[in-house]
């Protein structure tokens, strides 16, 4: 099983192009339809952060917020990963740790902007690992309920 992803993008579209050189399934949380679904099983969220010391700037764009609303959803939720701007100083990645922190679930990899071709190799690995644990987890639980 190849686990999906959901990920929210600006107009820039740099998270989109990071998420669609994946290669795996990837729903866009800017189209009100995906927002309004509930993953079917394993997900990981890409996110963007946009706070900047602005303190009246949310972190969270409201989309992954509203995806996040329903109790199923962020049981679904295996991982974060974060889109930043360095720029941001200490508010780099500040939507994906705090995601991450909230619902318990871990950042699984940061990178900056749209990412570079190496940042999309580590993330496909860091996926590949995760569809593997996932399958191996599965794979125990069917066992120990046939037993």
């Amino acid at each position: 099983m190849r686990t999906v992803v959901y990920f929210y993008s600006s107009t820039s579209g740099m998270v989109r192009s990071f998420a669609l050189r994946l290669g795996r399934e990837a729903f866009d949380l800017g189209d009100r339809e995906v927002r309004r679904s509930v993953p079917d099983g394993p997900w990981v969220l890409l996110t963007p952060s946009y706070k900047t010391g602005n303190v009246d700037n949310d972190t969270i764009p409201e989309p992954v917020r509203r995806f996040l609303a329903s109790p199923v959803t962020r049981r679904r939720l295996v991982g974060v990963m974060g889109s930043g701007n360095r720029n941001f100083g200490e508010h780099y990645q500040a939507a994906c740790r705090q995601i991450a922190r909230t619902s318990g679930r871990p950042v699984l990899f940061e990178f900056e902007l749209q990412g570079t071709t190496w940042d999309v190799e580590e993330a496909r690995s860091i996926l590949e690992d995760l569809d593997r644990a996932l399958d191996v987890e599965h794979t125990r639980r069917e066992a120990g309920a046939q037993a």
